[in-house]
């Protein structure tokens, strides 16, 4: 039932580009058949004098994969000679393999466990008052509703209201706005994916407290929710060969984003960490080149930071060390804005170079002359927009909380408005008991 749900969505895709796009694709067929099959790195994996370096790497990033296991498995592999039996193995052998985390940067064995701060953006307003919380101020303003909901959207769903909806379409569409004028590809992507593509990515469905949603398999075959259009944008990549004369590739989406995970932290209480929200992503290919994939994340940390110092919120730059770090990631950095209201930094946006770990578990290729390589992916956050709004309404709150300023940046956004005010003909319910 999937593959043809799969052929839907790619259909779809593809009408996003017109024909005159710059980059080609491979046969159609090879689009729309199977599955990618992952093609790792079996020499590096499986070679004994990088167990130690691997069991490490492994150790210092939660703990996911057993590379003394997959060795193992490999050896009983290659010492089987029943051909059926051997296929089994190898079987067993790939499902460990797949679950050894990517190499990292050699820098981030020298920061133990705390980040590096690469560089502070804006400086912290000085308030002559106690500053509100999000919550607070939206409630004074009447822009968001959070009670009530549990019957209608569950646990930790929210709506946000008259000019707080309206601020949340304008970073979006700014976003948006800003990342066309820097080369970015616009693309509208799916919110159901095949469980291949999100474990392509480098997702664990299967963990005990995992983040995806999973759709009923006896109702709507394999599917689940989308984390985030990084992972629809890669499937849209899935099984393609680039042309490396048009790399690096540069692709933007604005998607809902669906986590399954909780928190009953104080700190990341209301809005803060929710089950679904809108998110402006970035998603590059480049060639399999460190240094080529490793620009393209500075370039997509600098706009990110450009972004972030555009609306005059307060924010940390930070290099992540190597325990914060997900399986698919060679090297990640984070933004973090300071929230008054909460009187702490909150990370709002964040990028990774994912070198060829997802392009070989997924076969996106590139061609260059008679030869095709796995390309290397970089993605990253332009716009999470609840923790932005968190940041924004903290920073620019005033003294009587029935206003809050808005960015001069994103007045042309709001039709020149320039205050969060409360609705003048605010919408009253009042909730009735069903029998």
């Amino acid at each position: 039932m999937y593959h043809a749900k799969f052929q839907i969505w790619v259909g779809r895709l593809q009408q996003v580009f017109p024909v005159t796009h710059r980059y080609k694709c491979s046969a159609t067929k090879a689009i729309l058949s199977d599955p990618a099959i992952p093609t790792l790195d079996v020499a590096y994996i499986t070679d004994p004098r990088n167990t130690h370096k691997i069991d490490k790497l492994i150790q210092s990033r939660k703990g996911k994969g057993d590379i003394h296991l997959v060795q193992k498995l490999w050896k009983e592999y290659n010492e089987e000679t029943i051909e059926k039996m051997k296929s089994k193995k190898y079987e067993k052998f790939m499902l460990e393999a797949c679950k050894i985390p990517n190499q990292a940067h050699s820098v981030l064995d020298s920061y133990g466990i705390e980040p590096k701060i690469v560089k502070y953006i804006n400086d912290k307003r000085q308030f002559d008052f106690h500053p509100r919380d999000f919550a607070d101020l939206c409630q004074k303003c009447d822009l968001l509703k959070t009670e009530f909901l549990g019957f209608l959207a569950g646990h930790k769903s929210y709506i946000l209201k008259d000019s707080l909806a309206e601020l949340e379409q304008a970073l979006i569409q700014r976003t948006c706005d800003e990342l066309l004028k820097k080369g970015f590809s616009l693309i509208s992507v799916p919110d159901f994916l095949p469980s291949h593509v999100i474990e392509g990515c480098g997702m664990d469905i299967k963990a005990e407290r995992g983040q995806v949603y999973t759709l009923d398999p006896s109702l709507h075959g394999d599917l689940c929710l989308s984390g985030t259009s990084e992972m629809a944008i890669a499937g849209f990549l899935s099984n393609q060969v680039l042309n490396v004369d048009e790399l690096p590739l540069k692709l933007a989406a604005v998607s809902r984003c669906y986590r399954a995970e909780i928190s009953s932290s104080f700190d990341e209480r209301g809005i803060y960490r929710v089950h679904q929200f809108t998110k402006v992503e970035m998603f590059g290919v480049t060639k399999n080149d460190i240094s080529q994939s490793e620009a393209l994340l500075q370039e997509f940390v600098d706009i990110q930071s450009e972004l972030s110092a555009s609306y005059g919120i307060h924010c940390q730059l930070l290099d992540m060390p190597l325990h914060e770090l997900g399986a698919p990631a060679y090297r990640k950095f984070d933004i973090e804005a300071w929230m008054p209201g909460r009187n702490m930094f909150g990370e709002i946006s964040s990028s990774s170079n994912c070198t060829d770990f997802q392009a070989r578990r997924l076969n996106i290729k590139y061609e260059s002359g008679e030869d095709t390589y796995f390309c290397h992916t970089v993605n990253g956050t332009a716009c999470a927009v609840p923790r932005m709004l968190i940041a924004l309404l903290e920073t620019f709150q005033n003294r009587y909380a029935d206003t809050i300023n808005i960015p001069e940046v994103l007045w042309p956004y709001m039709n020149y408005q320039k205050l969060l005010t409360p609705p003048v003909f605010p919408l009253k319910m009042r909730y009735i008991k069903s029998w």
